[in-house]
């Protein structure tokens, strides 16, 4: 085995260290990045069109941006362009017209000339495409809000769909969380043909970005565009189009003022901050469209400085989320991993914290979709928006795997907890995220936006399902016998949900992160919770899988286009956090002594910085199949997570054979049994 590894983008050798060496290291880096508040987060990074959309924004709300922040938003904007001029969708990423069309257009709002190097290089790169500037939807979108081009080369967004039946297929309320609260605000802006006049500056953009006339050409494919127009999509659009040439103004009118209703009472029921940051701009927007002075709009707008990150070296940029709850609750797992037994006082704090983000209670004016009290969020305790796998993963932190310490919450807190989640639990037994599944997958056939597939109604995940089965098993044993039997059908259907999502290879898909390999860690987990033994078929089919797809080096690493591709597409060279998510998964399934394990964990250790981090400079997250993320404490929580607990179970199986102790295989007791 190496006896070496390397500091990172610099190469040069360290000595290698223990498993225990590296995990007292990795615990030491992770211990360092804890916020006086007991907390963990890093900035969850998207791409430079959620800055754009911001300066977009603020510059039609009369609301200018102050030199110093103007400056950083540059800056931001210098950093991340690619060689040649245009700006990616990730940091992997080749250029996008999307995303450089809007990038472009927020530098010339904020005053810079088209002379100016920045701006002239993206607008040469775009001008040097085949055709005219390929955008998609939500970037006609944009460009339609600027009065660049007229609405009408927009697909329809008719506000006429909230006034449907509820029970109706294509009401919004079947939508996805995400995508629901983004139709609201969009269709009163449609409906409206909301726009700026930007007065002689607009026809020198049109001009500039479309030096030949006409509009935005085709998105794309495999850039921009990954869902092809079907025709039961082609069909319905043309019948919008048809309706917006005959609509009732009457109707309209009714639609429209159903659509600020429901944009207002977001604003009441989200008191803090909104779903997103793409929520809260278009949110924004629709407010001032309704009524220059209307009096959500101040606190709407105060609320975009939530989503703000800034530095003196990378700027101003925004991100698409706040991870602190997600962070948090992993961070705390990692630090027990190695000796579940002892709770540290950073991990009182980060339960403190825990405890105080669970969301008590639901401020808004009409009765929510989703249970909302007793959950968490992804972001923090002032969201009303809870996440099945974020308040599961934030139960794995707080409460002991083993022993028998009661937990940091009243029965009433752990009970409101368990009806979030199942709340969540879809016909197939699999569990969602904001929502239960509330139309079928057929609806993604009508998907209008190009970019993102599997948006438009909130299905069952591999991920989302093993964090809750984790939680289950650990949250059943402080409920009362009912709530423990349903805890126990739920464990049952969502264990068979999990077989039926296998694949044949062994291997389960991912849509939360990238791809296989973080899915087989959180799949591995969530069956050996709920009491399914090593060498049933859908764990050991699982460890092979693992076996076959780790790389020379020792790690496993996934390329980000195996997420729309659907399929596993290795790298040539481990990563980190992927490395960590298949040692994990290999505990659950292989063992400790497997040679598999072992040699992850020799990755691990031989790639190791002096300073106890890894290298981490590649996307890990994904929403939607396409919209590649990099979260930077993925890289200092997993490794350590996995390497915690690699050290505990091997002080408890038997080294002679390899074979695992009694109580690492059976894990969890099986549904309806108790320990």
């Amino acid at each position: 085995m190496p006896t070496t590894g390397t500091t990172g983008d610099s190469r040069t050798p360290v000595p290698a260290r223990s498993a225990a060496g590296a995990h007292a290291a990795a615990r030491a880096h992770l211990l360092g990045l804890q916020r006086q508040d007991g907390s963990w987060e890093g900035e969850m990074e998207w791409n430079a069109a959620l800055l754009a959309q911001y300066v977009i924004v603020l510059r039609i709300l009369e609301r200018p941006l102050d030199e110093p922040t103007r400056r950083g938003v540059v800056q931001h904007l210098r950093r991340t362009r690619r060689p040649g001029g245009g700006w990616a969708m990730h940091r992997q990423g080749p250029p996008s017209p999307y995303v450089t069309t809007l990038a472009y257009l927020a530098l010339r709002l904020l005053g810079t000339a088209p002379t100016d190097p920045l701006a002239a290089e993206a607008a040469a790169w775009l001008r040097a495409l085949p055709g005219a500037p390929a955008v998609p939807e939500w970037g006609k979108f944009w460009l339609a809000v600027l009065g660049l081009i007229p609405y009408e080369d927009l697909a329809p967004v008719p506000p006429e769909a909230m006034l449907l039946p509820a029970r109706f297929p294509l009401h919004p309320s079947r939508l996805l969380g995400w995508t629901r609260m983004l139709y609201q605000p969009m269709a009163y802006i449609y409906g409206t043909r909301f726009h700026m006049d930007l007065g002689p500056l607009a026809g020198q953009l049109r001009q500039e970005l479309f030096p030949h006339g006409g509009g935005p050409g085709a998105p794309l494919p495999g850039t921009d565009a990954h869902l092809p127009r079907g025709r039961p999509l082609r069909v319905l659009q043309c019948c919008l189009r048809g309706w917006e040439r005959v609509h009732s103004p009457r109707l309209r009118r009714a639609a429209l003022e159903r659509c600020h209703r429901a944009v207002a009472d977001e604003q009441h029921a989200s008191p803090h901050h909104g779903l997103s940051c793409a929520n809260a701009l278009l949110e924004c927007l629709a407010l001032y469209a309704h009524d220059r002075d209307h009096p959500l709009l101040e606190g709407a707008v105060a609320r975009l400085a939530y989503w703000r990150w800034s530095d003196a070296r990378r700027g101003v940029r925004l991100c698409g989320d706040r991870s602190k709850v997600w962070d948090t609750s992993f961070a705390a797992q990692a630090l027990l991993a190695a000796d579940p037994d002892h709770v540290p006082d950073p991990v009182r704090r980060a339960r403190a914290h825990l405890a105080a983000a669970q969301i008590t209670e639901y401020t808004g004016l009409v009765p929510p979709l989703r249970t909302v009290p007793g959950g968490w969020a992804f972001s923090d305790g002032r969201s009303r928006w809870p996440v099945g796998d974020c308040t599961a993963e934030a139960l794995n932190a707080l409460l002991d795997q083993e022993s028998q310490a009661p937990p940091p919450l009243p029965p009433p807190s752990l009970r409101a907890a368990l009806e979030v989640m199942l709340d969540r639990q879809n016909r197939d037994g699999g569990f969602g995220t904001l929502d239960r599944q509330r139309a079928g997958r057929w609806l993604e056939a009508l998907n209008p936006t190009e970019m993102f597939p599997g948006c438009m109604t909130d299905t069952s995940s591999v991920d989302c399902t093993g964090s809750v089965l984790t939680a289950l098993a650990r949250l059943r044993r402080h409920l009362d016998p009912d709530d423990r039997r349903r805890a126990e059908a739920a464990t049952g259907r969502a264990v068979a949900y999990l077989r039926s999502a296998q694949q044949p290879d062994g291997s389960f898909p991912g849509t939360w992160g990238i791809h296989h390999t973080y899915a087989a860690f959180l799949a591995a987990r969530g069956l050996r919770a709920a009491g399914v033994r090593p060498d049933d078929p859908a764990p050991a089919g699982l460890g092979r899988w693992l076996a076959t797809t780790q790389l020379a080096d020792g790690g496993w690493g996934e390329d980000w286009r195996g997420c729309a591709a659907r399929r596993h597409i290795p790298l040539d060279h481990g990563l980190p956090e992927m490395t960590s998510w298949g040692v994990l998964a290999a505990l659950d399934t292989l063992g400790p002594r497997h040679p598999v394990v072992e040699r992850g964990i020799r990755w691990l250790c031989d790639h190791q910085r002096p300073d106890g981090s890894w290298e981490n400079d590649h996307v890990n997250g994904v929403s939607f199949a396409t919209l590649l993320l990099h979260y930077p404490l993925y890289a200092a929580y997993f490794p350590t997570l996995a390497l915690g607990r690699y050290l505990h179970a091997t002080a408890t199986t038997t080294p002679a054979t390899g074979s695992p102790a009694r109580a690492w295989t059976t894990g969890a007791p099986a549904p309806g049994k108790e320990r």
